[in-house]
């Protein structure tokens, strides 16, 4: 791609030292070519034909270096998420590494990944390119993500990134339903540029170094760039912010609810449905009296939910991570019509992840799905208090005799995750041009090999082979093996227990990228109106990726989520064409007029072919108004791990209606005689003896061979007004208002059905297929959902976007710009299957918790800037609207972000370094707490952290 930043975004807008990253870049359809220097045509994203980029037939943001740099940040996955119409995805906010197991999207958890989605529609609906190029998509040693992970790519090497908020399979193939990401890379740079920024919290945490450097060469017929970059981002735990110390928002023990029943003292759940806790911490053996387990004589005492354990200080607000990387780009003339480029990069990350220490659960009732659910406790263990063998039910056992013990292992620390992630990337193009007749045509080939390779190692887990041993017959606990103490409280597990009984997880994953391109564009022939532009071209895809965890879990000897081992691989070809065709110019109320449509032919190796096709129309009335529509369809194939991926499990704390039927825990009523028969029909014990404090539910996800692509249509219009007399009136160098709608039908989506749902419809209605879907252990629980993924119904978003970019001329007291973005989202649903139809969940102006997600019917970024005489400063205000969460109607309320930026480029010093320095969050504004989120107590795809960031930058050319 060759485009200037300048001809992309108008130099008044390219200028705009205060368009942060949220700005839409709306190109003024009217600029002149004295503001934007002499213009070509050229390829921008969202069409393969050369073409003048300030007649877009679809809204494309730009997002240079100086944008970039203007947000403070040192991801750009986080950057673009503060894009309006971007929706969240992965970041350095989420800790999930494997202690809530793995979402039921088929990819895994993607630990230390960041990810950007437009539209709510899922990172894996927006396609991410490297110079109009597919990029290798990440890993994290937790499955086979379907997502590039915007970490892999070393933050020195891009020059700009351009959005495209518009459905492109026909031009780009799979994946491009909500839009594209183009991050176009350095080719060109002359001399020296380097950077250094160091920033933290006002709270003294969370302190983050961005270093970046980078050399070129640019001569007539070579141009090198070279670079390298580093980024190192401290953590911020949740133990030091209020919102987060306790599960629930604000609380301040737990007698306020949320704390996990898993208890360093332990639980013990006899039968028939007596609940025990040790009152105090004790070493060895308790004592245990036969008569009165809670007597006099005993160190028993019955639960209450005051002995629950506080999980949530023991977890990260922003994962620890390190970055570094490097990246050469060498761009050879061959001849005055053929150039040769290749590109090479490597990036290195590190990061970490943390929860609260494991929870340890044995016995029938509690539903982990692992061995220990089987787990019988010997009479002779010496540690065993109540003189008999605690016995599951298995074969060749006494019947089961208690439900389960829940004790939390202190004594082996926290669980702590740590991946290392190894990304390259080749990338070789050849492009050149050459006459047909009186006309130019291009022409390119491109070949890109990416390997990304992850490696996780967690500590803090049990085998639970060695465990049944050291649980089971004194007589069979020989050798190395040491009994254990389950029985005791704190500090009775010993090291040499943990020693016997402990391990250390790794596990690793795989992705491989093949993608051959070719690729040709010029003009036909020439009409009253134009000429008639055309493109057309060929791709061959290989991917593939493997999972594999750690042998112990993969034999189903781990304490912790279990998981087992995945891999696949598909190829596809593809064609397309595109073309351009100027109808109508230079008429009274058509000052232009032109229709474009592109359509591609796609061959799987997983599923077969399948076509898609768009069209558009571009319609200047006067040279200062654009109109444009368009209407598009497109395609997801299913990803490796969606196709491949073994059943996992996901805990996500989904409610479950069938818990207390008969009301008798505090603030509780009870169930309807609709919702009792029904649950108890599904296993529910009539006496209502299945009444626990909290009850979540585990589900069961997995891949599904028999997946079909998702599909879409896309319809869209709007327009730009940028008016002549503005600029001419000296009154702006730029003034754009910019409009667009855009409807988004997708069609089989592919996801699990919420557990939620199922259990609600189930216990509500009596679905037979949710019901068959939820599996019940002795006493009532909850065991698993099935969530298998399946093409499940349906999703529906519509949206307006409208944007204002203004730029002063230049001043005596400087100059000034203000760029005002807003996105509406109109709708946001979701359908999924139920016997004999669909259920539609309108999910507009609601957070749900799990996978969290909050959908704000409005979001707003405005930007004022000045400029005077090496000096700049810029705020930036940043609000979204209020929500509600779906799982218990409570309102979370609107917020307003300000940050703050001041700059100094002293002219003493050649106008070569620039001085910066800024607070993000000036307001000091938390985000709104949030009872339902699998977080740390809010929605962290929307929301920042508690606290203020402050940040100094030095930047330096030469």
């Amino acid at each position: 791609m060759r485009v200037r930043t300048v001809q992309l975004t108008g130099a008044a807008i390219a200028a705009l030292l205060g368009v942060a990253a949220q700005a839409q870049v709306a190109t003024p359809p009217a600029a002149t070519a004295e503001e934007t220097g002499a213009l070509e045509d050229i390829v921008v994203t969202g069409s393969r034909i050369r073409r003048d980029p300030l007649s877009q037939s679809a809204p494309v943001q730009v997002l240079d270096s100086a944008s970039l740099a203007q947000t403070g940040l040192s991801s750009v996955a986080d950057i673009l998420q503060r894009i309006p119409a971007a929706s969240g995805g992965l970041n350095s906010r989420f800790n999930n590494s494997g202690n809530l197991g793995n979402p039921p999207d088929g990819g895994g958890v993607g630990a230390g990944s960041a990810e950007v989605e437009l539209r709510y529609l899922g990172s894996r609906r927006t396609l991410v390119l490297v110079d109009g190029m597919r990029f290798v998509n990440g890993s994290s040693a937790s499955g086979i993500p379907a997502s590039v992970d915007l970490n892999s790519l070393p933050a020195g090497m891009v020059d700009r990134i351009e959005v495209l908020q518009s459905a492109a399979s026909a031009l780009y193939g799979s994946d491009a339903i909500a839009g594209v990401v183009n991050i176009i890379t350095k080719s060109e740079q002359a001399g020296l540029q380097a950077s250094a920024q160091y920033g933290q919290f006002r709270q003294g945490d969370g302190a983050t170094q961005d270093y970046n450097i980078s050399y070129g060469i640019k001569g007539e017929a070579t141009s090198v760039v070279v670079g390298v970059s580093y980024v190192k981002a401290d953590l911020v735990s949740t133990a030091d912010r209020p919102l987060s110390q306790f599960p629930n928002p604000g609380a301040t023990s737990c007698l306020q609810g949320g704390c996990s029943g898993a208890t360093p003292l332990g639980q013990f759940f006899l039968s028939p449905s007596q609940v025990l806790t040790l009152k105090a911490p004790v070493a060895g053996r308790p004592r245990f009296d036969a008569t009165n387990p809670t007597g006099p004589n005993s160190d028993f005492k019955p639960f209450t939910t005051g002995d629950r354990f506080n999980f949530a200080p023991f977890n990260f607000f922003i994962t620890p991570s390190e970055r570094y990387g490097g990246f050469v780009s060498i761009k050879q003339a061959l001849s005055d019509r053929v150039n040769f480029r290749v590109k090479a990069l490597y990036n290195r990350r590190n990061s970490q992840n943390q929860a609260a220490f494991l929870p340890l659960f044995l016995g029938p009732d509690a539903g982990s799905g692992t061995v220990t659910d089987t787990f019988s406790i010997d009479a002779t263990n010496p540690f065993n208090p109540f003189g008999v063998t605690l016995s599951a039910g298995g074969p060749g056992e006494p019947p089961a005799n208690y439900g389960f013990i829940a004790r939390r292992v202190v004594e082996a620390g926290p669980r702590s995750f740590s991946q290392k992630v190894d990304t390259m990337s080749v990338t070789g193009t050849l492009d050149g041009a050459f006459d047909v007749g009186a006309r130019t045509w291009y022409w390119d080939v491109n070949a890109v090999l990416g390997y990304n390779y992850a490696r996780q190692v967690f500590t803090g887990n049990i085998n639970t082979s060695l465990l049944r041993q050291a649980l089971g017959p004194i007589s069979q606990c020989t050798g190395a093996c040491v009994p254990f103490n389950i029985f005791g409280g704190v500090g009775s597990i010993t090291p040499a227990m943990l020693g016997f009984v402990g391990f250390t997880e790794q596990s690793r994953s795989q992705q491989k990228l093949n993608d051959y391109t070719a690729n040709l564009n010029g003009t036909l022939f020439d009409m009253p109106a134009g000429p008639v532009g055309f493109a057309v071209g060929y791709e061959h895809r290989n991917q593939s990726g493997s999972f594999t965890p750690d042998p112990i879990v993969e034999a189903g000897f781990s304490a912790d989520i279990p998981a087992r081992g995945s891999s696949g691989a598909f190829k596809v070809d593809e064609v397309y064409g595109e073309l351009r065709v100027p109808l109508l110019s230079d008429i009274p109320l058509i000052n232009s007029l032109e229709v474009d449509g592109a359509i591609r032919y796609s061959k799987y190796s997983t599923f077969g072919d399948n076509t898609t096709y768009t069209g558009n129309v571009l319609w200047k009335p006067f040279s200062d108004l654009l109109v444009r529509g368009s209407y598009a369809t497109a395609l997801r194939a299913p990803s490796i791990g969606e196709l491949f991926g073994a059943p996992s499990r996901f805990d996500g704390g989904a409610f479950d209606p069938c818990n207390d039927i008969n009301g008798t825990l505090p603030g509780n009523v009870p169930a309807s005689a609709t919702v009792r028969a029904n649950c108890i029909a599904n296993g529910v014990p009539a006496n209502g003896s299945y009444a626990v404090d909290a009850a979540g539910a585990s589900v069961v996800t997995g891949g599904n061979i028999n997946l079909q692509p998702e599909t879409s249509r896309t319809i869209a219009f709007g327009g730009a007004y940028s008016p002549a007399w503005a600029r001419n009136s000296g009154f702006a160098r730029t003034l754009v208002l910019e409009g667009s709608y855009s409807d988004v039908k997708l069609d089989g989506a592919i996801a699990s059905v919420p557990a939620d749902l199922t259990l609600a419809r189930c216990a509500q209605t009596g679905d037979p297929l949710s019901c068959g879907n939820i599996q019940r252990t002795p006493a009532g629980f909850v065991g698993v959902v099935n969530g298998i993924l399946q093409n499940i119904g349906g999703i529906r978003v519509k949206a307006i976007d409208v944007n204002f970019t203004y730029r002063s001329p230049e001043t005596s007291v400087g100059s000034f710009g203000l760029t005002w973005n807003n996105t509406w989202l109109l709708r946001y649903e979701e359908s999924v299957p139920s016997t004999g139809g669909f259920t539609v969940i309108d999910r507009t102006g609601t957070t749900r918790g799990s996978p969290v997600q909050s959908y704000p019917r409005y979001k707003a970024n405005a930007i004022l800037d000045w400029a005077i005489a090496g000096f700049t400063a810029s705020f930036t205000g940043r609000y979204i609207s209020g929500v509600t969460e779906s799982a218990n109607a409570r309102r979370l309320n609107r917020i307003l972000y300000g940050d703050v930026q001041l700059g100094y480029t002293p002219s003493f010093l050649d106008d070569r370094m620039t001085f910066t320095v800024g607070v993000n969050n000036v307001f000091n504004s938390g985000p709104p707490p949030c009872f339902s989120c699998t977080g740390p107590n809010f929605d962290p795809t929307t929301y920042d952290i508690p606290g203020q960031f402050g940040y100094l930058r030095v930047a330096l050319r030469l």
